[in-house]
């Protein structure tokens, strides 16, 4: 009963706060829901476990400040959802482009948010798979930009 209330994105943020204060699997179900205040998400944010702090990474509602803050995460699982994030900022996302780990920058490529800028620099990563990525979203891209512009004719 409890999974269901704490994944339940009309549960009043209230609840949700009681909930964080269980065991683990609580926090972790909170953590992930879009409807968690944003003061409970940043305290999530410093959790010992690197799984609550995943799901606040993946978190659509994280907020931007908060995203900063998990960019500089040790586990690179949890960089990996910040670099994901749509909401997560263009200066961390630029960070993210040199990650020591190819599986953040690869995450960086397929970001939706990432600036042209950053996707050319992928462009020319020592991963091919991130290479890959990146000349994806590009075309991507310039397929979405070449349809608005056939649509406005």
């Amino acid at each position: 009963m409890a999974r269901r209330i704490s994944l339940n994105l009309s549960t009043p943020p209230e609840v949700l706060a009681q909930l964080s204060r269980d065991e683990d699997s609580g926090r972790l179900r909170v953590a992930e829901n879009p409807s968690t205040p944003p003061e409970a998400l940043a305290e999530f944010a410093r959790d010992e476990n690197w799984s609550v702090r995943w799901r606040v990474a993946h978190n659509p509602s994280t907020p931007p400040e908060v995203l900063v803050q998990l960019a500089r995460d040790r586990d690179w699982n949890v960089r990996c959802n910040v670099a994901a994030n749509p909401s997560t900022p263009p200066e961390a996302l630029a960070e993210f482009a040199r990650d020591e780990n190819w599986s953040v920058r690869w995450r960086v490529a397929r970001n939706t948010s990432t600036p042209l800028e950053l996707l050319l620099i992928l462009m020319v990563d020592d991963e091919k798979d991130v290479r890959e990525r990146a000349e994806r979203a590009l075309n991507k891209r310039a397929m979405s930009v070449e349809r608005h512009a056939h649509s406005q004719e």
